[in-house]
C-alpha cells in the first residue's frame, strides 16, 4: 500500500475482525524503529481502545496485553527469555498473529528466524512498490514474486483521491550536479579559489566532484539560491504570509546545520524560527518534530538527514526538498509519501491541498523514471561469519598439506582452538541455535577439529559446516568486540591463506595491511604503537613481505590488532566558497509512477467542469433524468470530451472501464436532477406507507443520487445511511430489497437498454 494510505489502519481492523471470530487471541506487531513502535501503540490505543496493546519495552504490562509490539531486535532478545517457573516467556505457540510492517528485503535477511519461531499466521505490510519486493521476502509468504495478496499502488490512491499527487520541479543546480572546475570561474573567483585554506600541504585542486558538494565543501549561493526559490515558489499558507509545511533532505548531518544557518542570515526577522535542524544525535528532536507536527507551531520547515524520511504524519506537509540524492527506491517512495497525505482547508475554507510541491535539485525524479533493473538482494555476510569461514578454509589447507612444520602445526592448532571455543560457546536452547543442534554438538568436541577429520571431510561437507554454524550467536569472545580488530583479523588470515594456496591472488589485502602499518606509524607518540614500531616498519615496507609465512603473519596479527583502533582519521579539510552558482532550465517532471493517478483524477476534473457548462446538452438532460439512452448518446458524449481535447480516448476508456460504463462515468460527474429522482421515490414511499423514519432515510437516499448520479446498495449500512440506527438500512426497513431494488433501477438508468445492448 503506498505511503500515507492507512496499511497500519487497515491491520487494525483485520486484527479487530481475526479477535472477534476467536481466530487469534494473541498479535505480535513488528516495527524497525523505536519512534514507530510508539506510533503503532497509540494507534491500536485509538482504534482499538478496548484490546490491551503494549510496547514490548513496558514489562510490567505483558500479563494484560493481548497486542504486543516491538523492534525486531527486542523480540529476538525476548524470545530466549525464561520465566521463573523456567518455561520461556514467548514459545512458539505464544502469539497467533504476526504483524510484519515494512516487510521489505532488510527484513527477511535480518530477522527470518523470528518468523520461522513462531507458529503463527503472517501478515506483511509494505510500501515498497510489488515489483521490488525482494524474491526472497514472497517466498516467506509463499506468493508468486511480483504478486502480492493485495495492493493499492500510489496511482490508485491518487485516482480515488485518497492521495494528493506530487509536482515535481527540477531544479538544476550547477555545482552540486557537475562539480566545481577552475578553468570555468571568472578571475575573481578563481583569486579566491586560490586563496582558500585547503588544507595543510594541499595545492587548491583544477576541480572538485558534485559529490563533495555539502559533504566537505559548502558554497554559500548554492544553499541561498536553493531556499530563495523555496522561499518564492513553495506552495504558502495564512493568504501567502507563511511557507507552508516543508521538510529538506539534506546530504548530512552538517549539511543540514548549514542549510539552517544561511536560512537565518537570509531570513533575519525568522531566524531561530522557522527552520529548525531534525536530526537524531539532537536532544530535542523529538520536541521540534512536534512542534512542526502542529500546524499552529513553528517551524515551518524541518530540514532532517534519514529521520523524517519514515513514520511522520504531517499533512500540512505541501514542499518537499530533495537536496540530497537518493539511490534506493523504497526510500524515495517512502520520502515522497512525506507530502501526499490530504489536507482539507489548507489555504483556508474551502481552499483544500490539491498537490505537494517535489523541488528536486539533484535529479532523483529522472533517475527513477528511467525503471532501472533492480539487482536481487542477497543475504549479507557477518563479519564473524566471515571470519568463521576463513578460519575453517584456514585449517582445512593446513590438514591438506603433505608436510607441516611444528610452526604450521602449531598455528593449525591454535585455529582449531578458536574454532572449537567458538562453537562450545553456543547456547542450545537459544531459538536461533536450536535448528542446527546437530552440527553444533558434533564440532562443539575438541577431536571434531582434529587435523585428520577436517582433512577428511568431503568438501560439501565443510560447506555445509560453514552454512550451518557461521552465523550463529556465541557466548566465546576471543576475537573481542572491537569491530576494527576484527576486520584486521579476516585480513591477516587471508594473507596467511594467501602463502599457503597460490590460486589466490591477496596483492590487494596486502596493500591494505602496509597502508595500515603506515598509518599507525604516524601515531608514535602513542606508547602501544611506538612498541611495536620495527615490526610495523617492515610491515610498511616491500621486503617484509617477500617469502612471508603463514605463522609470521599470525604473529604479526597477534601484536597488530590491538593497535588499528588507535589510528587517528585523517580529517578532510571543511572549504566554504563563495562562487556564484547557476540554475539551468527550471521545468516540471511527471513521475511515471505517480503519473496514471494524476492523469486520471485531472482528466476527472476537466471532464466535470466542461460538462457543467454543457447541461442543455439533450444526451446529457436524458442521462440527467434517468431516461433511456441509445448508442448514439453515449457515442455523442464520449466525443464532446475528446473534440474538446479534455482527454484522450485512452482516457476515456479507461474512467468508463473503471466506472463500468461510459454513462455511469459521466453521470457520475453531472449527477441526476433532484426533481426526477424524488418523483421515483415519492411513488415508493407511497406504495410502502413509510414511516417518518423511513421518509428521512429515503431523503439521505434522494440526496446521493443527487449529487453522484448512482448509489452502490453497500453503502447503505456505512455512514451517512447509519447515523439514527447503527443497523443501517436493516435497521429503519424491515425488509430493504424494494428500497435497494429502486436503487439498482437508477443505477442501471445510465447504462444501454437491455434491447439495444443486445
Amino acid at each position: 500500500m503506498a505511503t500515507g494510505t492507512g496499511k497500519t489502519r487497515t491491520v487494525i481492523g483485520l486484527v479487530e475482525t481475526l479477535l472477534k471470530a476467536g481466530w487469534v487471541r494473541r498479535v505480535l506487531f513488528l516495527a524497525d524503529r523505536d519512534a514507530l513502535v510508539r506510533q503503532a501503540v497509540r494507534a491500536f490505543g485509538k482504534n482499538l481502545p478496548d484490546v490491551p496493546a503494549m510496547d514490548l519495552r513496558e514489562a510490567d504490562k505483558a500479563e494484560k496485553a493481548r497486542i504486543y509490539v516491538s523492534t525486531y531486535p527486542k523480540i529476538m532478545n525476548e524470545i530466549d527469555g525464561f520465566k521463573e517457573d523456567g518455561t520461556r516467556r514467548f514459545g512458539p505457540g505464544f502469539f497467533d498473529l504476526v504483524i510484519i510492517d515494512e516487510a521489505h528485503r532488510s527484513v527477511y535477511q535480518k530477522y527470518r528466524n523470528i518468523f520461522r519461531w513462531f507458529d503463527s499466521l503472517l501478515v506483511g505490510l509494505t510500501a515498497t512498490p510489488k515489483d521490488e519486493v525482494d524474491r526472497n521476502t514472497y517466498s516467506l509468504f509463499g506468493l508468486e514474486q511480483g504478486i502480492p495478496t493485495d495492493f493499492y499502488p500510489l496511482a490508485r490512491a491518487i485516482e480515488d483521491e485518497w492521495l494528493v499527487p506530487p509536482r515535481v520541479i527540477d531544479v538544476p543546480l550547477k555545482f552540486p550536479r557537475q562539480g566545481m572546475h577552475y578553468g570555468q570561474l571568472s578571475d575573481e573567483e578563481k583569486d579566491q579559489w586560490d586563496a582558500l585554506d585547503w588544507g595543510e600541504g594541499v595545492e587548491p585542486p583544477d576541480e572538485v566532484d558534485g559529490a563533495a558538494l555539502n559533504d566537505w565543501l559548502f558554497n554559500i549561493d548554492t544553499v541561498d539560491k536553493a531556499l530563495k526559490f523555496l522561499m518564492e515558489k513553495g506552495h504558502r499558507v495564512e493568504g501567502g504570509d507563511r511557507i507552508a509545511k516543508t521538510i529538506i533532505f539534506a546530504k548530512n548531518q552538517r549539511h543540514a546545520r548549514y542549510i539552517v544557518e544561511r536560512f537565518d542570515h537570509s531570513y533575519p526577522h525568522l531566524a531561530g524560527k522557522a527552520a529548525r535542524v531534525i536530526i537524531s544525535s539532537d536532544d530535542r528532536a523529538q520536541t521540534t518534530l512536534d512542534e512542526f507536527s502542529d500546524a499552529a507551531k513553528l517551524p515551518d520547515i524541518a530540514v532532517t538527514v534519514d529521520m523524517l524520511d519514515t513514520g511522520v504524519d504531517v499533512p500540512e506537509v505541501a514542499n518537499l526538498v530533495f537536496f540530497k540524492r537518493v539511490f534506493t527506491s523504497s526510500k524515495f517512495w517512502q520520502m515522497i509519501g512525506r507530502g501526499t497525505r490530504l489536507r482539507p482547508d489548507l489555504y483556508g475554507p474551502g481552499q483544500d491541498k490539491e498537490d505537494f510541491f517535489v523541488f528536486d535539485l539533484l535529479g532523483n525524479a529522472e533517475w527513477f523514471n528511467q525503471n532501472l533493473p533492480r539487482a536481487e538482494g542477497r543475504v549479507a555476510t557477518s563479519l564473524h561469519a566471515r571470519l568463521f569461514a576463513t578460519r575453517v578454509d584456514l585449517l582445512c589447507t593446513i590438514s591438506l598439506l603433505e608436510e607441516a612444520d611444528e610452526e604450521l602445526t602449531g598455528l593449525h592448532d591454535d585455529v582449531a582452538a578458536r574454532l572449537h571455543k567458538t562453537v562450545a560457546g553456543m547456547n542450545l536452547d537459544n531459538f536461533l541455535v536450536r535448528d542446527h543442534r546437530s552440527w553444533v554438538e558434533t564440532y562443539a568436541i575438541r577431536e571434531a577439529w582434529s587435523r585428520e577429520k577436517i582433512g577428511a571431510a568431503d568438501p560439501q561437507d565443510l560447506s555445509d559446516l560453514i552454512e550451518n554454524l557461521g552465523e550463529l550467536p556465541t557466548a566465546d569472545r576471543g576475537d573481542g568486540t572491537d569491530e576494527k580488530s576484527k576486520r584486521f583479523d579476516l585480513m591477516m588470515l587471508t594473507l596467511q591463506l594467501g602463502t599457503l594456496r597460490l590460486d589466490l591472488d591477496v596483492t590487494r589485502v596486502r596493500e591494505n595491511v602496509r597502508a595500515i602499518a603506515s598509518a599507525l606509524l604516524e601515531n608514535l607518540d602513542v606508547s602501544d604503537i611506538a612498541a611495536q614500531a620495527a615490526l610495523l616498519d617492515d610491515m610498511a615496507g616491500e621486503e617484509w613481505w617477500q617469502d612471508i609465512t603463514a605463522p609470521m603473519l599470525e604473529i604479526a596479527r597477534l601484536r597488530v590488532r590491538g593497535l588499528v583502533g588507535l589510528i587517528t582519521k585523517s580529517q578532510q579539510k571543511i572549504v566554504y566558497t563563495d562562487l556564484v552558482e547557476e540554475i539551468g532550465e527550471v521545468r516540471e517532471v511527471e513521475l511515471t509512477a505517480a503519473a496514471k493517478g494524476v492523469n486520471a483524477k485531472r482528466f476527472r476534473q476537466k471532464a466535470q467542469a466542461y460538462l457543467a457548462r454543457h447541461l442543455n446538452n439533450l444526451s446529457l438532460q436524458k442521462l440527467r433524468r434517468n431516461k433511456p439512452l441509445t448508442q448514439q448518446d453515449l457515442d455523442e458524449l464520449g466525443h464532446m470530451l475528446v473534440d474538446a481535447q479534455i482527454g484522450t480516448e485512452s482516457d476515456l476508456l479507461a474512467a468508463a472501464e473503471k466506472a463500468h460504463g461510459l454513462g455511469r462515468f459521466i453521470r457520475s460527474l453531472v449527477g441526476l436532477e433532484r426533481e426526477a429522482v424524488e418523483e421515483a421515490f415519492a411513488t415508493f414511499l407511497q406504495d410502502t406507507g413509510a414511516t417518518r423514519a423511513q421518509q428521512d432515510f429515503v431523503r439521505l437516499v434522494i440526496d446521493h443520487l443527487t449529487d453522484n448520479g448512482e448509489l452502490d446498495p453497500n453503502l447503505l449500512w456505512e455512514d451517512p445511511f447509519n447515523r439514527d440506527d447503527p443497523s443501517g438500512v436493516s435497521g429503519i426497513f424491515s425488509d430493504p430489497v424494494p428500497l435497494v431494488e429502486v436503487i439498482r433501477r437508477f443505477n442501471a438508468g445510465a447504462d444501454l437498454p437491455p434491447s439495444v445492448t443486445a
